[in-house]
């Protein structure tokens, strides 16, 4: 057992082992190899590539980062620096670093006791080598923080790729190892920031305030969708985690304000796919005096201006699709959609006739479902992924907007957009509904949804009714998914890849006896360590085993760890498999 990192040997690989042995002579030397004072930096990778003059006068920098790769030549060597923005090449020679007698710095320090993934500070000169790079001749090493697992050695020659870290699982649980090794990786999500900063610019520019509202909420309003409940000791009340911030931004502007606007972080308790994530962020905006034809306006015009911020272009290429963000966008109605997909006009219809219709089409369909939710199954399954290229759907049936106003020209229908893009909801926009008797009885059919069994009908929001009768002003409302927004301007396929940390289901553990069980068959722990080490997890595997098989293998580690113990006799170990066997 290393008393210092609490770990028995075995539980580590052999590089694991190393690094733990380069650490404790790091601090034999009088090395710390987590050193607290700060080290100071003047400059970075890119900077230092992009400035260089082979004219200009020397340039003197110091440099910090992680040793991504080497070359130990003698009394010389190379090795691969990377910082955050990018990697550099540094010269590194034993008389420069280690000017004196003494040349421990780089004899044992540099060649013996540093690793690929190790940090050090390094000041020297930019210069360019015989081959044209250009590098950092080092005059002086600090050492900054010892890595302990050694990464994935990814090898790129001549522009391909081997030994690549890929495995998708394993890229999203270890993000700090996938944003290490795949430099792609990394500018995806510079590329999401930049979006957020964009769209933020594109807003305040205009005047509009950005505002913080609850996650932790009373009733779980907005939007239709099953939420995740928590209970808050201090008030002993169940709270809900918010879905959507679409009523409290209503609220404010009830309360005056003429614009305002939220990066939400949602949380809705529904399906994991490659476009839904159950944690979740969304922007939405409300404009006072404007109405959902102004909000379709304003909705291409930014997302025509965050597309040229980010990427320089309004194209971007999507799978198989190139789309093209630059504005205007085609406006198309929810009753025309469906007709040119299926053939079928269903406006006017009623409940019956429209599970006729999901029956023909062979859309699945059940009792708890309205009129609203029966047309947006037809939708979704019928139309939806047919509008690549970015496209209003507009005027929605009144049963599936239930926070949304009645149209100017047509009772039955909202008016309501959703931008598709490559075949899905991208934007939900409305002329907001402001008149609180409406919207009370919209609120109360929700009810009645509920009670039908639909588990994503609205709650009724009392508080929210009585601001709405104080009034509000006509208002625009739209909301767009950041992360569906993301994936579409790096050219992803999965909301995983723009997610830093998505939401994954617990790492698999292998069951296993514990040690007690061991000792109960008389194996002593330390060799029970092995035992497991060696992969027989449960003592009952012993008995089914060949004992000289078992001897060999728990010799061979005890050999391979070099953890000094005295090794069992065959007979010993037959003894071990005989008492788990009656175990």
């Amino acid at each position: 057992m290393n008393e210092r990192t609490g770990m028995n040997n075995s539980e580590l690989s052999e590089q694991e082992i190393i690094r733990r042995q380069s650490l404790d002579e790091l601090r034999t030397l009088g090395i710390e190899p987590y050193p607290a004072a700060r080290y100071e930096v003047n400059a970075w990778s890119a900077d230092i590539k992009e400035s260089f003059r082979d004219d200009a006068e020397r340039r003197q920098v110091s440099i910090a980062g992680r040793i991504m790769g080497r070359r130990i030549m003698g009394k010389a060597s190379f090795i691969e620096l990377m910082d955050s923005k990018g990697r550099i090449q540094v010269y590194i020679t034993r008389d420069d670093i280690c000017p004196g007698e003494n040349k421990d710095l780089y004899n044992t320090l540099f060649k013996k006791l540093t690793d690929i993934g190790d940090f050090i500070g390094i000041t020297g000169y930019v210069f360019r080598t015989k081959t044209g790079e250009i590098s950092v001749h080092a005059e002086t090493m600090t050492f900054l923080s010892k890595s302990l697992k050694p990464l994935p050695v990814v090898k790129v020659k001549d522009g391909v790729t081997y030994d690549k870290f890929s495995d998708p699982e394993m890229r999203y649980r270890q993000r700090y190892v996938d944003l290490l090794v795949n430099d792609d990786v990394k500018d995806i999500f510079v590329k999401r920031t930049r979006i957020f900063d964009a769209m933020r610019n594109f807003f305040n520019e205009r005047g509009y305030l950005e505002v913080d509202t609850p996650v932790l909420q009373n009733i779980p309003g907005g939007a239709a969708a099953r939420p995740f409940i928590t209970h808050m000791n201090a008030l002993d009340i169940d709270l809900y985690l918010r879905i959507a911030n679409e009523l409290y931004l209503k609220r404010l502007i009830v309360g005056g304000f003429e614009g305002v606007y939220e990066f939400s972080r949602n949380f809705r308790n529904e399906g994991m796919d490659r476009t839904h994530n159950p944690e979740f962020t969304v922007m939405e905006i409300y404009v006072a005096y404007k109405d959902y034809r102004w909000m379709m306006e304003f909705t291409e015009q930014m997302l025509e201006q965050v597309a040229l911020q980010v990427l320089g272009t309004t194209k971007v290429q999507v799978g198989d699709h190139e789309i093209d963000f630059k504005a205007p966008y085609r406006r198309v109605t929810m009753i025309e959609a469906i007709r040119e997909h299926t053939g079928i006009d269903i406006s006017g219809m009623d409940e019956k006739e429209l599970r006729s219709v999901c029956r023909e089409l062979g859309v699945e369909e059940d009792e708890t479902m309205g009129k609203g939710k029966l047309i947006d199954e037809i939708f979704g399954e019928k139309a939806e992924g047919n509008y690549i290229q970015p496209t209003f759907i507009i005027d929605y049936p009144i049963e599936m907007s239930p926070l949304c106003k009645r149209h100017r020209e047509n009772p039955e229908l909202t008016e309501r957009f959703e931008l598709m893009v490559n075949g899905k909801e991208l934007a939900n926009a409305y002329s907001e509904l402001n008149d609180p008797i409406d919207q009370r009885e919209r609120f109360e059919e929700q009810l009645r949804l509920s009670e039908k069994g639909d588990d994503e009908a609205m709650f009724i929001d009392q508080d929210f009714l009585r601001a709405l009768e104080y009034g509000m002003p006509p208002t625009s409302g739209m909301g767009i998914g950041m992360d569906r927004l993301a994936m579409l301007l790096t050219g992803q396929t999965s909301i995983q890849e723009v997610l830093l940390f998505p939401m994954m289901r617990p790492e698999k553990t292998v069951k296993k006896d514990p040690l007690s069980r061991y000792i109960e068959a008389g194996i002593p722990e330390e060799w029970a360590v092995l035992i497991q080490k060696a992969g027989y997890m449960k003592v009952k595997s012993l008995s089914e085993l060949n004992p000289n098989k078992l001897h060999q293998e728990i010799c061979g580690l005890n050999k391979k760890f070099k953890l000094g113990l005295n090794n069992p006799t065959p007979e010993e170990v037959k003894r071990w498999a005989e008492h788990a066997a009656s175990l």
